[in-house]
């Protein structure tokens, strides 16, 4: 730990408890919650602060598989702190500051506890810097997918969903905590580095290329990405001057030749249905196929393990409004994410000559919807308001049965209000955070005369198969 030198240890212990108090501040402040109590990754994020900003300067070696880094967090103290945690798994960490002071620090498991040499008062604005190296690990997530630090062939996918981002960077790694980015990535000349928002910088010095991104509307830890190799990366803008950025993997040139083509339509179309869009950008990232198992929304530019059909590439786009712009207050909330992107399939096909939504809803109350009788049964297995663990808040009953109860409410109140009500919770949210109670207060508000509790008691936390579709 830093601040604590040779000559303290030898003293005798009334004096080193004095000294370390000195070096630690006042005594008036408390440690940060340990965690934020999440009723799925209760160790995720961290308590007694909220961050504003994150300034990553990182530099990848894919040959030796060395990521270095130095990480600036810009934070304000949401209560009196004599110290408070960082979320990091593994890596090494060779110094820790607070506003540029030696600050002392100890690790345990993903906490990096940092306790600054004076105490932080409630509402003060102050910056850590963390310098960290080694190799970053992936993660397992308790579903068995991996996320984290992802190795290619020729460089790296960073994911965060739900808790990787941990693996790359320290910070508040819980949905609930949003801020703006920096984000410079130093690789060897010849690859490139691509992440959110837009590209500030890029500069080529001693065969090292450094590209660098900025986002500047509040992002959730878990949809901060970085993709490292070699990709095609090309620029336009849509009608109304919104910038997109796509990067396509060299092995996914002639795969994915339609991508960027599919985005202005679909841009267009999301548009109508969401309101505007929430972002200074749009695009997306194509990997190479294997670089991950599951396509993910990183902000501005969604990531797919090669090239995507039409409908997951409107799946991952409406969560620029569902997921990253209005994100989730907890992982129970889920369903506000992947029920809206489910559901936006579900219009998209019905606007391009496919099944209704109805008849979506119709197929999977049945029990046809999947080839797969399994498939058509899990749906039932728990209320997508409550998943039945931290390994099935990605499951089924999220997806299609959140989107069932969007139906639901559309049925309710008809088309002009529905589409009120989406937008309208888009617009009412934009770049917070909302829970499952805020979304159904929100309903009640816009369409006061109707009665939606047995939908909320029936589709959205009641158990099983509810009687009467």
């Amino acid at each position: 730990m830093a601040c604590v030198s040779r000559f303290i240890r030898l003293v005798p212990a009334v004096l080193l408890t004095v000294t370390l108090t000195a070096c630690g501040g006042g005594v008036h402040g408390t440690p940060g919650g340990l965690g934020l109590h999440d009723p799925y990754f209760p160790r995720a994020g961290n308590g007694g602060y909220d961050v504003t900003h994150y300034d990553l300067t990182l530099a990848y070696d894919p040959e030796h598989r060395r990521l270095t880094g130095t990480a600036v967090i810009t934070a304000r103290a949401t209560e009196d702190l004599s110290a408070f945690d960082l979320d990091l798994q593994g890596m090494h960490v060779g110094g820790v500051t607070v506003e540029g002071h030696g600050a002392r620090w100890n690790r345990a498991g993903q906490e990096l506890t940092v306790r600054p040499r004076d105490d932080l008062d409630r509402g003060e604005t102050f910056r850590t810097t963390v310098h960290y190296s080694g190799t970053p690990e992936t993660v397992t997530d308790p579903d068995g997918s991996k996320e984290g630090w992802l190795r290619t062939d020729d460089g790296a996918l960073a994911l965060g969903e739900p808790t990787g981002s941990m693996a790359w960077f320290p910070g508040n790694d819980h949905p609930s905590d949003k801020a703006t980015y920096d984000i410079a990535i130093t690789v060897p000349e010849g690859l490139q580095a691509v992440s959110n928002g837009e590209p500030t910088r890029e500069t080529t010095r001693d065969r090292r290329t450094t590209f660098a991104w900025h986002t500047s509307e509040p992002m959730a830890t878990y949809v901060a990405t970085v993709a490292i190799g070699h990709f095609t990366v090309t620029r336009s803008t849509l009608k109304n001057g919104l910038p997109v950025y796509v990067a396509v993997d060299r092995t996914q040139t002639e795969a994915s030749r339609e991508v960027p083509a599919r985005i202005p339509q679909i841009m267009e179309w999301e548009e109508e249905n969401f309101g505007p869009y929430p972002f200074s950008s749009t695009g997306a990232v194509v990997a190479r196929e294997g670089a991950a198992g599951y396509a993910l929304e990183t902000q501005n530019r969604p990531v797919f393990p090669g090239a995507p059909d039409t409908e997951t590439l409107v799946h991952e786009l409406a969560h620029q409004w569902y997921g990253d712009s209005v994100t989730p207050e907890s992982w129970r909330d889920m369903w506000l994410n992947e029920g809206f992107a489910t559901y936006a399939e579900w219009l998209w096909r019905e606007d391009h000559g496919g099944d209704t939504a109805q008849q979506t809803f119709d197929s999977l109350y049945r029990g046809d919807y999947y080839d797969d009788a399994d498939q058509n049964k899990a749906i039932w297995a728990f209320p997508p308001a409550k998943p039945s663990g931290a390994a099935h808040v990605s499951d089924s009953p999220v997806y299609e049965r959140g989107a069932m109860v969007l139906q639901k409410i559309r049925q309710a109140v008809g088309d002009d209000t529905f589409y009120d009500i989406i937008q309208g919770w888009a617009a009412a949210h934009r770049h917070g955070n909302a829970s499952t109670a805020d979304f159904t207060a929100y309903v009640e508000k816009k369409a006061p005369h109707k009665d939606f509790a047995p939908i909320w008691r029936d589709w959205l936390y009641g158990d099983g198969k509810p009687q009467h579709p």
